[in-house]
């Protein structure tokens, strides 16, 4: 559907001196279909006999100037530029359409108190603000994946100055100092998610990892278990510590396979103790790690043969 073509020194002329601006049938592609890709652009349809177009007016210019340019309003007299409202079929005024990246995503049609307005924006301001939140911690996670710590850990600093809270971020930031070497500082750092968010993967994943240093750090040494279950395949006790044991030393690999080799010898023995073993690895070393991604590919096959 085609608006007209843009005139970009006469939109830029308003929108420059402020967030709130007239359109026409020939800026319109520039005041609201480009503009609506940096910010979200409120359109207003309106007429000079529309009593209740003068009522809305006044309360919505005052919203959008409340958010701080993160919101435009672009003000379209119907009377003067009918095309645009006969492409969108406007049949009654005032009505107000909210654009983003393009397009008409929500609106209302006749006077509406500021409370309405205000949720219509704030609605569409938080789905903008937690998409960019999962691309900031995708970023982050792209670079504690690649044990670029620092970067990382400024990222997840960064998120935790705006929200405090943000258990996907503390979580973060306590891997950054779990493959630091720091567990008190990565304990510390998880102690500090709400009660109410540590149900959450992150934060799990964070807790499996610490448990699994603390296990490690108060196993013998591996030669001597390496030694019993020469001496003793069947001692699976032995065989389980010794998989710990490994993944403390960040041998993942043998302690997978330890783990593969004792499901095979006995699955059900400590009530599945090998199975919950490598499913407790899985969270701690997180869905994309080489390790977990094999060691889950070997239990399947066994699992199902």
């Amino acid at each position: 559907m085609q608006f007209g073509s843009p005139d970009p020194g006469a939109a830029g002329a308003g929108m420059a001196q402020d967030t709130v601006y007239d359109t026409s049938t020939t800026t319109f592609a520039q005041d609201v279909l480009e503009a609506s890709k940096d910010a979200l652009v409120l359109v207003d349809f309106w007429a000079d006999w529309c009593g209740p177009c003068k009522q809305l007016t006044p309360i919505i210019e005052n919203v959008v100037r409340s958010y701080g340019g993160k919101v435009r309003l672009a003000k379209l007299n119907v009377d003067q530029h009918p095309a645009i409202s006969g492409q969108l079929r406007i049949q009654s005024l005032p009505t107000v359409y909210a654009f983003r990246e393009g397009r008409p995503v929500d609106g209302f049609s006749g006077a509406q108190p500021e409370s309405a307005i205000r949720e219509l924006i704030d609605r569409h301001l938080g789905a903008d603000a937690e998409a960019e939140l999962e691309q900031i911690l995708s970023q982050a996670s792209q670079a504690l994946e690649a044990d670029d710590l620092q970067t990382a850990a400024e990222i997840y600093a960064a998120i935790l100055q705006q929200d405090p809270q943000n258990a996907a971020a503390l979580a973060g930031l306590a891997h950054c100092y779990m493959k630091s070497g720091d567990t008190e500082r990565a304990r510390q750092t998880i102690a500090l998610v709400p009660p109410d968010k540590q149900s959450s993967q992150d934060v799990a994943s964070v807790l499996a990892a610490l448990d699994l240093a603390d296990r490690a750090a108060n196993t013998v040494d591996t030669s001597a278990l390496e030694a019993r279950v020469s001496a003793n395949p069947a001692d699976y006790e032995a065989r389980l510590e010794l998989a710990v044991a490994f993944a403390g030393n960040g041998e993942k690999e043998r302690a997978v396979d330890e783990l593969i080799d004792l499901f095979k010898r006995d699955r059900n023995w400590n009530d599945e103790a090998a199975r919950n073993q490598l499913l407790q690895f899985f969270e701690a070393w997180g869905p994309k790690d080489p390790a977990t991604l094999d060691g889950r590919r070997k239990l399947s096959s066994l699992l199902f043969a």
